[in-house]
């Protein structure tokens, strides 16, 4: 059998510039850039409230890390969440088996959907399955009509 080395830690980013990588260095000189930016086009104390602005946000972005991960992923997860609805329902009756005939394909359209049957329990059956649950299987259930017993896991 042949031996394969694997790699390892694969999600460490390859560093150009001492400890800073290729990620944060664009990061930086788009921060640069918005800086000069605002240097050609602000006045001084507009441009001074702008840079603070802009480092701060180039700070957060390139350096920060939030569970392990950038920033960028961390505001990307907020987006992604706001976005959602809140409440989520399970719509049983959306769950649905397709029929099929012997052999015979049938198009969506065509296809019989139908529901299967919900089990339906004795209330004493449910008492002793909760009895069990209580017990934490120190009970193990009697004989039912069929001479088989309630087995527990």
């Amino acid at each position: 059998m042949q031996q394969f080395t694997v790699p390892q830690f694969i999600d460490v980013e390859a560093k150009i510039i001492g400890p800073i990588t290729v990620r944060q260095f664009i990061i930086m000189l788009v921060g640069v850039i918005a800086g000069a930016i605002s240097y050609k086009f602000f006045d001084f104390s507009l441009f001074i409230t702008a840079s603070v602005f802009i480092l701060i946000m180039v700070g957060l972005f390139a350096f920060t890390k939030i569970n392990g991960r950038p920033f960028h992923f961390f505001i990307l997860n907020i987006i992604q969440t706001a976005k959602r609805s809140r409440l989520r329902v399970w719509n049983n009756a959306a769950v649905s088996v397709v029929r099929v005939d012997s052999g015979k394909e049938k198009t969506k359209k065509e296809a019989e959907f139908f529901r299967p049957p919900a089990k339906r329990h004795s209330t004493s059956r449910l008492a002793e399955l909760s009895l069990i649950v209580d017990t934490g299987g120190a009970y193990k259930g009697e004989a039912t009509g069929s001479g088989t017993e309630i087995k527990t896991v």
